[in-house]
């Protein structure tokens, strides 16, 4: 896989944006890729990604993607919409008007061709900073989204971003790569959504970072509903500043094996995150949840809430970690797992987490596994409801909490439509 994913683009690059890709290039050679050995893989095994001659995504593949297919995993939420197809911008299937001033939308390549000064950033880091899927985007990113608010600006309408991939014959690797920028006092949602064509064989790995300075909002959602013949491994990456929010909501339905890694660094007074996500695993899905908040300035507050529910052979993990730094003293943290188990094959590895450094600090932290209520579900059937109805009734219930805090309309009919269909009359997977 090493070979068929090496930088190819000389003298396309500014020379620090070149040495930045080989030296992850070669890091990535020196140490390899993550093994169950290491402590945030250990329950997440690579080999079958890794089995994959993938090659990696080029502009202007994906000639069988519409309109319809874009409109069909992601439903139109009104605002700027900017569409992918194998990582790279299309703009045939993109909406970029009605911005107001102070206010920039558009992809990466475009910045990269017009001011690559902007982004060096974003990619002078050390080589291999979180793994080695991570130091790959540093190697293989060309292109996507980048948001730009600029100190008070205010965007009402949702920014989406959708990542649709259509392969083909060939396996490929497509490598988005997302910046959001968030000034002073600023405020936008950010709506994230990874789809595909079932059947074709694929891996995301992408990488979103977010800054947000102080007093600034941003309100983020994540949908990866990709086909389960697809791998999917994505890193969120935030910086907060003073006072500033950040809310993040995942939701994980598709993908053979899906990786959704979150980290937090809360680095000065009174910056607040709030991280919400559910997953669904079925059949042979592995969906992995890997979170890093790091509290280092004072007074600083993050939420967590993760529901899993788990049918079939599926395998889900929830891996917390909060760390509280030394002096990050009125920390209010708080983490929760909680997993509902369908079937006697599933399996659930969670890890809560609290790593505390100072004295004054509110922390807690919890995990919960278990089944379906039996006496909930004698009282469904004595009421004449059936048997899978009845089911679906208390699974969605379990799950309702987390749709129900997704604040745009159009997006929350959607996934309660899939997340009820996930598990209604009929679908769920029957085990040999």
């Amino acid at each position: 896989m090493l070979s068929s994913l090496e930088p190819r683009r000389e003298g396309r690059d500014p020379v620090w944006l070149a040495e930045a890709r080989l030296a992850a290039f070669g890091w990535v050679g020196e140490h390899g890729f993550p093994t169950r050995k290491d402590e945030d893989w250990k329950y997440t095994g690579l080999d079958p990604i890794l089995a994959v001659p993938f090659e990696a995504a080029t502009p202007g593949s994906g000639r069988r993607v519409s309109a319809d297919m874009i409109n069909a995993a992601a439903v139109d939420l009104g605002g700027p919409r900017l569409v992918f197809v194998n990582g790279h911008f299309a703009a045939e299937f993109s909406r970029l008007t009605g911005l107001p001033p102070g206010v920039e939308v558009t992809n990466l390549a475009a910045v990269l061709a017009a001011g690559p000064e902007r982004l060096e950033p974003f990619f002078s880091h050390a080589p291999g900073e979180h793994h080695a899927f991570a130091a790959f985007n540093d190697v293989l990113a060309e292109d996507g989204a980048f948001v730009h608010l600029t100190p008070g600006t205010c965007v009402d309408e949702p920014i989406q971003l959708v990542f649709f991939s259509d392969t083909g014959e060939f396996p490929l690797m497509s490598s988005p790569r997302s910046v959001i920028l968030a000034g002073p006092g600023s405020r936008a949602t950010i709506v994230e959504t990874y789809a595909g064509i079932d059947g074709d064989v694929y891996c995301t790995n992408a990488v979103t970072e977010a800054v947000l300075a102080d007093g600034a909002r941003i309100e983020h959602y994540k949908v990866q509903d990709e086909p389960v013949s697809a791998f999917h491994l994505a890193l969120l990456d935030v910086r907060q500043g003073r006072n500033s929010r950040f809310s993040s909501r995942s939701v994980m339905l598709g993908s053979s094996i899906a990786r959704h890694e979150v980290r937090v660094l809360l680095e000065d007074v009174g910056a607040e995150v709030s991280l919400d996500g559910v997953y669904l695993p079925q059949g042979d899905q592995l969906h992995d949840n890997t979170i890093f908040v790091d509290h280092a300035a004072t007074n600083c507050t993050s939420h967590q809430l993760y529901k899993g529910v788990l049918d079939g052979r599926g395998h889900g993990v929830f891996n917390g970690y909060i760390m509280v730094r030394p002096g990050a003293d009125g920390t209010d943290a708080n983490q929760k797992n909680k997993n509902l188990i369908l079937s006697d094959r599933a399996e659930v590895d969670t890890r809560p987490r609290l790593e505390i450094y100072t004295d004054d600090v509110k922390c807690t932290h919890g995990a919960a596994v278990g089944q379906l209520d039996e006496d909930a579900l004698l009282y469904l059937r004595a009421r004449g409801i059936p048997l899978e109805a009845a089911r679906g009734l208390l699974i969605y219930a379990f799950v309702h909490e987390m749709v129900d805090r997704i604040g745009l309309e159009p997006l929350r009919a959607q996934l309660e439509a899939l997340v009820a269909g996930r598990f209604g009359k009929g679908d769920r997977p029957v085990e040999p």
